[in-house]
């Protein structure tokens, strides 16, 4: 007697020893054909491949605009259990859908078993025009990631299993990849906008701000709304403004604190463009604060320069260690470039570091109310270690205004 699996009943196959019909394809840029079962939209996308080691949270990281141009490998094998609602969208900028171009899985979707869950993952997807491939060995894959690097690749998906393997070989080899490449435009938003939304609870959901402190203006490279939420909760209204406004327009707000977003691609792309105006918004004296790109760019308003990672980081545990307080936290983090410390000027110092590989993931000026990090202090996913970094940001503020400072680790209000 013979069983068939619902992988099976897919595929076509009758019984429970079967070989999937071919429905989707990796093709990386040095000619590798990876085969396996399509997901999500049909299509074909071409983007750099990466892997991200989070356990949790595969909604908000395939909507975290710091994707943009990546097809994910999701080292955790059951990706979907938890379905998908509409509360945990990352990106603040709805109208660009997602940045990712797709997604590569272990094992096939299952159905959703949480009581949050609004959409099977798989239909998500399809909404959202994200390609995925599944049955995929992402252990030997991401292996290939660390031992050759973040590889160029195009993903395709068709029913028909209709593949023009040369067409697709052709397309991964001459696409030119990230480095040089400014995508916050891609996904930054096309006008400003106030946000007064704060962090989620169990009872109550997301909250609304009643009394703001302070007015903090966020520059949108490619924005999470979990950050947006932490700032709410730390006590300021936000104005969010799109990547390419000016340091005139933006003190004209008269802030009280400015903030750098996350954001994808090269940081010295964008910064073209960006690190003009960081300079004069350094030069206000105003506290700033920046996350990710945003802590990239900022460095390189200072002097430093930024590289690209071997494999870059990604996950919801990374150690980090935080000089200001001989500390170590567990940090989300969503990188391919990084600071390079040795060209940090006298006026900069090193605040944090990774303790994977020891790259740069903090600064701050020692003359001047201003610092980032490199990692995702909102915790989207990720763990909530460093929420302090928003009271620091705050307490940088009630500090320029001669208020009493907050305790750091006091926790973020929802």
């Amino acid at each position: 007697m013979s069983t068939t699996s619902p992988d099976a009943k897919k595929s076509g196959a009758s019984d429970a020893w079967f070989a999937p019909r071919r429905t989707a394809v990796l093709v990386l840029a040095d000619g590798t054909v990876i085969e396996g079962a399509g997901v999500g939209a049909t299509g074909h996308a071409v983007g750099e491949v990466c892997f991200n080691t989070a356990m949790t949270g595969y909604q908000e990281i395939l909507t975290d605009p710091s994707y943009a141009g990546q097809i994910i490998t999701f080292t955790f094998p059951h990706i979907g259990n938890v379905g998908a609602n509409p509360d945990d969208i990352e990106t603040s900028n709805l109208a660009a859908k997602s940045g990712v171009r797709g997604c590569i899985l272990r094992a096939a979707i299952t159905d959703p078993s949480n009581y949050r869950a609004a959409n099977h993952l798989d239909d998500w997807l399809k909404a959202r025009g994200i390609i995925g491939i599944s049955g995929i060995d992402t252990r030997a894959l991401t292996v290939q990631i660390r031992e050759n690097g973040m590889p160029n690749a195009v993903i395709a998906h068709d029913k028909d299993s209709a593949f023009d393997l040369d067409a697709l070989k052709r397309e991964a080899a001459e696409w030119p990849g990230i480095d040089g490449m400014d995508l916050a435009k891609d996904v930054t938003c096309g006008q400003s906008y106030d946000w007064d939304e704060t962090l989620w609870t169990r009872e109550d959901g997301f909250g609304r701000q009643q009394s703001p402190q302070f007015h903090v203006v966020a520059v949108d490279y490619g924005l999470k709304r979990n950050i947006l939420r932490c700032l709410a909760s730390a006590g300021c209204k936000v104005t969010v403004v799109p990547a390419e406004t000016t340091a005139d327009d933006i003190l004209a707000r008269k802030p009280d604190g400015i903030f750098l977003s996350n954001g994808p691609g090269d940081p010295a792309a964008t910064g073209e463009y960006a690190v003009p105006e960081i300079e004069k918004l350094v030069a206000s004296g105003l506290p700033l604060f920046g996350i990710c790109l945003g802590h990239q760019m900022l460095a390189l308003a200072l002097g430093a320069k930024t590289t690209k990672m071997h494999q870059g980081h990604h996950g919801a545990n990374h150690p980090v260690k935080d000089f200001t307080t001989e500390k170590v936290e567990i940090t989300s983090m969503n990188h391919g470039f990084t600071v390079d410390r040795e060209t940090l000027p006298a006026s900069v110092e090193e605040t944090h570091v990774s303790l994977f590989d020891g790259s740069n993931c903090g600064i701050r000026l020692k003359d001047k109310p201003v610092f980032s990090v490199q990692y995702h202090p909102e915790a989207s996913p990720g763990p909530q270690d460093s929420h302090y970094l928003f009271r620091r940001f705050v307490n940088l503020i009630r500090e320029g205004k001669g208020e009493k400072l907050q305790d750091e680790h006091q926790p973020l209000a929802g």
